[in-house]
């Protein structure tokens, strides 16, 4: 490392970006003549807003960066700050904003070996959640791209993705800070996990069907495991039976073959330790209860006139029916429905407003994405570039702040951004 900041300056940094970090969420304008340090006593409507970017990875949407003091009266005194106790670093960096953490790991040599040790993570894994985050992933010239969307700071910021082999693989999906993705290395069917905050990454053995399969991932913070499902097979004309990785024992196992039905869809969704899927013949919902081993039907009749739909888990055995109404496009709309797990029937819940659904869809057969994480529902529009959030609990639709699709072949799912997901979670 060419430099090494003395540690006051590094501190110093730190207590800028905890007090910035409020002006990357919210643009509030100061009309207060003494808002800022050394403002002029001039109009409000005069005063100049100044939007900063927090030191972290690459932000796509604010142009500004740290280049000043916040407040230059404060000082900082090296003999007190470079004697600070390592269990007290460790909590000041655990609250740090996830994606802060890697211009952090630069500031100075002690900070880089505290990022990297078990005391740090234990402290960042009791901290709260920085929370619900979008992660887009795309290629650009067949180089892997990663955007993140944090929906705390409401900002994108870019993820550096090129630790992953050159693959084609594509995103299966995320769990407890973990992202799943699964590809072909030559003529091999392939499976990884990484932690796209550590760079860090592992091939899962070969399941004993090697083929392009169906796949969930879920994790369990709690057990340090993380278990990935396979069903049929990718282009559904092959019975093969469900297999199921388990990470704490390394290994594949082999469960029922899925009995023969057809598929609205291969998107799954995964709800209290049991995978549901949609399917026409017999109509209604298959189920693979992953405690069993086995699978079931019920015969949960899906609403009229339903164009596409979606499944979508959500918290406290909650599962969500998403999908568009309607015949012609003049009369279609977006409706979220819950599942009655006593009636086995779909109780409609939440409508888009018609000017959001005319904003997301402008066509009537245009394709769209939907998926969810902890009672959030995300839309997402490929011609349009858009995305559109609802949150179920609060029953408030908000549009992703500046979303662009980078492409028509993006894949978005959301994270979490932990530094305590390892993908070596193993007994």
């Amino acid at each position: 490392m060419a430099h090494v900041p003395p540690i006051s300056s590094s501190f110093y940094f730190l207590h800028s970006v905890h007090l910035q970090i409020p002006r990357t969420s919210v643009d509030t304008r100061n009309t207060s003549p003494l808002g800022r340090t050394g403002s002029r006593n001039v109009s409000p409507s005069r005063q100049k807003v100044v939007k900063t970017k927090p030191r972290g990875l690459d932000e796509e949407t604010v142009a500004a960066t740290f280049c000043k003091a916040v407040h230059s009266d404060v000082q900082m005194e090296d003999n007190v700050w470079a004697l600070l106790p390592e269990d007290l670093l460790n909590e000041i960096l655990a609250r740090v904003p996830p994606f802060m953490i890697f211009r952090l790991r630069s500031v100075c040599k002690r900070w880089n070996s505290i990022l990297q040790d078990g005391s740090f993570l234990k402290f960042h894994s009791q901290v709260p959640s920085h929370g619900p985050c979008l992660l887009t992933f795309w290629k650009n010239s067949q180089i892997p791209q990663c955007s993140v969307f944090s929906l705390p700071l409401k900002t994108w910021y870019r993820i550096p993705f090129t630790f992953l082999p050159p693959w084609a693989f594509w995103l299966i999906g995320s769990s407890c800070g973990l992202v799943c993705f699964s590809g072909l290395d030559g003529v091999t069917f392939r499976t990884l996990i990484c932690n796209p905050l550590t760079q860090s990454w592992r091939m899962l053995p070969s399941m004993h069907f090697n083929q392009q399969r169906q796949l969930i991932m879920v994790a369990d913070r709690m057990d340090r495991s993380f278990k990935v499902i396979a069903t049929s097979d990718i282009y559904g004309d092959k019975s093969l039976p469900t297999e199921v990785y388990d990470s704490k024992h390394n290994m594949w196992y082999l469960h029922q073959t899925m009995p023969a039905v057809n598929l609205c869809s291969s998107k799954m969704a995964f709800c209290d330790s049991t995978l549901y899927l949609e399917t026409l013949s017999p109509l209604g919902l298959m189920l693979f209860r992953l405690d069993t081993g086995r699978w079931e039907h019920i015969p949960a009749k899906f609403p009229r006139s339903l164009l596409d739909g979606y499944l979508v888990a959500g918290t406290h055995k909650r599962l969500f029916l998403v999908g568009r109404i309607g015949l012609y496009s003049t009369l279609q709309s977006m409706r979220i429905w819950e599942l009655d797990h006593m009636k086995n029937s779909w109780v409609e819940i939440s409508r888009m407003p018609p000017k959001y659904f005319r904003a997301l869809f402008r066509l009537s057969a245009e394709r769209f994405e939907c998926f969810g994480q902890d009672n959030l529902i995300c839309f997402t529009s490929w011609n349009q570039g858009k995305g559109l959030i609802y949150y179920v609990d609060k029953r408030i639709w908000s549009w992703i702040a500046k979303c662009a699709l980078q492409s028509f072949n993006s894949q978005v799912c959301f994270y979490e951004p932990r530094f305590d997901a390892s993908v070596a979670w193993r007994d």
